[in-house]
């Protein structure tokens, strides 16, 4: 049986008809990742306004359960064990090298495995939702029999949870990111509006959950419908080809523990509070650590447009994959610098106005922390991603495992010695520590690369002590006027350390053009 490098070797003398043989231009990422940004922003933006009237129909107690059950049903998706990423790889690889022929196999292959796994973690969860409702959460003992009701729904639905994301990770494959976000924008903003247009007919907690779970079926079934227009070889019949599973199962089950490690990871400095600092202290933590570590959604959308790309180039034209690296780091980098840095900046008054001046007062130097690590954590997901695309999500997995224990020890230290905020320090450090780590493990698949790297490690470096300098002006004037100038010169330190000359001509050539047209 071949392994997972021998599986994904092509022939490079037949280039793929959809254009994944040619490595995408700045312009084309650039507009993929906007699609991607449409598509998980704008349901967001619709969880904001329809939360607030949703919680004031159910009232405390049905809301809350709402909110818990709405957790542990996004819980269940991790049971896709990495085979969404597995399939964007496997099939972005054939595409490249001209071998259309053989989606078909990997697309049912796939479909098959996540739909065991979905069956099995139905058959695991059931026996578990007595004992989630009644003895492991809080919900009111007159919500219960309503809550096992809901969760015995979630269950039924999981398969359809579970199988979604290889549909997904199918289309992003053939980089049709403009249609999983026509499609992903309506059917996640039902996941707000459908419970609350329920729930102003019926204060039932059953009913609502249904109605959003109904849509999670809706979704999927209009994603494999897309997928058959897509590829139309899909149609000619199922095809299993038993081959596959070792080395689907073997690259998903890595994605899957990085998943469960980050996760993990994520949670830790919350669950140590608890038991160190105030309780007051982990809301006031809680409330900003969601709020910042949402800004991973625009690294999250652009390394989502360079894996399949980065899986291709790595089979057919591996020289072109360091290109294609070193663009996404300095595209990222230039891209998150002004957001950090507005964020850093004013974290105070974003805070007052947010909330009030106490909460503000108790949590900017917090958030301050985990703004500076957000920045620097972010270029990770580019190195993070090439390991998945080359066929090494092993490297990264191994990292998140040795993490674990290592950073629960320096947040409990920090947290011991300097409260809240040294949950922060130790979430800077962790994030630093990660980046170096995952682009040196990324070094060696994207040759000739040094310059660049350590070119956004300077440039990274001196957007970090702008944003640090911007923290000691003690004056809102003085900040609203030298953000600006922060940026400009930053802008500058980019062009003259990180662009090369046939970047800067790129976009003299753009900017020509934009102006020629306007």
């Amino acid at each position: 049986m071949r392994g997972i490098r021998g599986c994904c070797q092509v022939n490079v003398a037949s280039p793929s008809p959809t254009g994944l043989h040619v490595p995408p231009s700045t312009g084309k990422l650039i507009r993929f990742t906007g699609w991607n940004l449409f598509g998980l922003c704008a349901p967001m933006a619709v969880a904001f306004f329809a939360l607030p009237p949703l919680r004031a129909r159910m009232g405390p107690d049905i809301y809350g359960s709402f909110m818990f059950l709405l957790t542990v049903v996004n819980y269940l998706t991790i049971l896709d064990l990495g085979l969404g990423r597995a399939t964007t790889r496997f099939m972005a690889v054939r595409l490249a090298g001209g071998k259309e022929e053989e989606l078909p196999g990997i697309f049912w292959t796939a479909q098959t495995m996540m739909l065991a796994f979905g069956l099995a973690g139905m058959a695991v969860f059931l026996p578990l939702i007595t004992p989630i409702v009644c003895r492991w959460s809080t919900i009111p003992p007159a919500l219960q029999a309503d809550a096992c009701q809901t969760l015995f729904a979630a269950a039924a639905s999981t398969p359809f949870l579970v199988v979604t994301a290889s549909l997904v990770g199918m289309l992003e494959a053939h980089q049709k990111f403009r249609r999983i976000s026509l499609i992903r924008v309506p059917m996640q903003v039902y996941t707000f509006l459908g419970p609350l247009a329920v729930a102003l007919v019926t204060r039932s907690l059953f009913a609502p959950v249904v109605a959003l779970l109904a849509g999670k079926v809706v979704e999927c079934a209009v994603y494999f419908i897309a997928c058959l227009r897509v590829a139309p070889s899909l149609r000619r019949g199922f095809v299993f080809r038993p081959e596959l599973v070792r080395d689907l199962f073997h690259f998903g089950g890595w994605m899957s523990v990085s998943s469960i490690a980050m996760l993990v990871l994520a949670q830790s400095n919350s669950a140590l509070m608890l038991g160190l600092l105030p309780v007051a202290a982990v809301g006031f933590y809680g409330t900003v650590a969601e709020m910042v570590i949402r800004l991973l959604v625009f690294p999250r959308a652009w390394v989502s447009v360079l894996f399949p790309s980065f899986s291709a180039q790595h089979a057919i034209n591996r020289s072109a994959v360091a290109a294609l690296y070193a663009k996404g780091v300095k595209v990222l980098l230039i891209a998150t610098f002004p957001v950090m840095l507005l964020l850093m900046a004013f974290a105070g008054e974003g805070l007052a106005l947010w909330q009030d001046r106490a909460f503000a007062a108790a949590s900017a130097g917090v958030m301050r922390w985990l703004v500076a690590g957000i920045f620097v954590y972010s270029l990770s997901y580019v190195p993070f991603s090439l390991l998945q695309g080359v066929g090494r999500p092993d490297l990264s997995a191994r990292l998140h495992l040795v993490e674990i224990p290592v950073y629960i020890g320096l947040a409990w230290f920090l947290m011991k010695h300097y409260g809240m905020e040294g949950a922060g320090m130790a979430w800077f450090i962790r994030c630093v520590v990660e980046a170096v780590v995952m682009f040196a493990l990324a070094h060696r698949f994207a040759p000739g690369t040094g310059r660049t790297v350590v070119a956004a490690a300077l440039v990274l470096l001196a957007g970090s002590l702008l944003m640090a300098g911007m923290t000691l002006m003690p004056a809102l004037l003085a900040r609203l006027a030298a953000a600006p100038l922060a940026v400009a010169l930053f802008a500058g330190l980019s062009w003259r350390w990180l662009l090369t000359a046939e970047d800067r001509a790129a976009l003299r050539a753009r900017v020509g053009r934009g102006r020629a047209d306007s």
